[in-house]
């Protein structure tokens, strides 16, 4: 199953981009995933991630965040797209750490092009 975001926030700058098809960069949000997790708590992330996330001064998760953290822990293929600063490496982050098995002591994540 593949996702598609776009996220609304910022788009002054962005609004003189033609992004690629089917993101709008007026701030419209395409997917085909329609839930959306407005907290942290929701997400049932383990509790020291959970912990980590909010003794970081996170309180709330941001618009990607509320729509792409759980189709990544759910070992979807996600495509997001937001403007710098909004939460895409929270997002990418928050999603393999919830999913890190830490009693195994071989590599079980690799990120090769962070945002």
């Amino acid at each position: 199953m593949s996702s598609l975001w776009n996220n609304g926030d910022g788009m002054e700058e962005a609004a003189a981009l033609d992004g690629p098809a089917g993101m709008q960069p007026d701030g419209v949000i395409q997917t085909n995933y329609d839930t959306v997790v407005d907290n942290f708590n929701d997400m049932n992330l383990k509790d020291g991630l959970l912990r980590g996330i909010y003794a970081y001064g996170f309180e709330k998760p941001s618009a990607i965040q509320q729509r792409a953290i759980i189709p990544c822990i759910k070992k979807y293929d996600v495509i997001a797209q937001a403007e710098s600063g909004i939460g895409k490496t929270g997002t990418f982050s928050i999603s393999i750490l919830q999913n890190i098995e830490t009693k195994i002591e071989e590599c079980q994540a690799l990120i090769l092009a962070p945002t």
